[in-house]
């Protein structure tokens, strides 16, 4: 009597194992809101897409609207609001804040930074702007969080 051996089956269930546990778990999923029309915030979902989040973008015509239910301080106002995690992200902030942040989970409504600064993620420039990341909280007081 011949006894078989199932190394075949054996290796390809190792193999979908090693697979499984070796997969990178997807990033956090990010809601954005902006207008239909803007090439920067484009370019921003594109930077945080390249640092591992998932990105669902939604198209609005009343961005001041998503910022004032979000709760967005008139000063840090941009060109596009973002939610992840709980946390409000305004503007043209860098995935490695956002990636800071949901690692330390400070107790702030969200970060933001103000405006269009040059250089900034989706703002690509040749003469980048000093610019810096702030949070803010539910009633609107704002620190720094961060510069570039």
């Amino acid at each position: 009597m011949t006894r078989r051996r199932p190394w075949g089956a054996l290796v390809l269930a190792a193999t979908v194992a090693g697979f499984a546990i070796a997969a990178p778990a997807p990033g956090p999923e990010v809601a954005v809101y902006k207008s239909p029309t803007c090439g920067c915030c484009k370019k921003w979902v594109e930077h945080v897409q390249a640092a591992g989040f998932r990105v669902t973008v939604h198209d609005t015509s009343s961005l001041a609207g998503v910022m004032e239910h979000y709760g967005v301080p008139h000063k840090l106002t941009a060109c596009h609001t973002a939610v992840v995690d709980g946390y409000v992200v305004e503007g043209h902030v860098p995935a490695d804040v956002i990636q800071r942040l949901l690692k330390e989970r400070p107790g702030i409504a969200g970060v933001g930074v103000a405006g269009m600064p040059a250089g900034s993620p989706g703002m690509e420039s040749d003469t980048p702007a000093r610019y810096y990341i702030l949070t803010f909280d539910k009633n609107g007081t704002t620190s720094v969080y961060g510069a570039r």
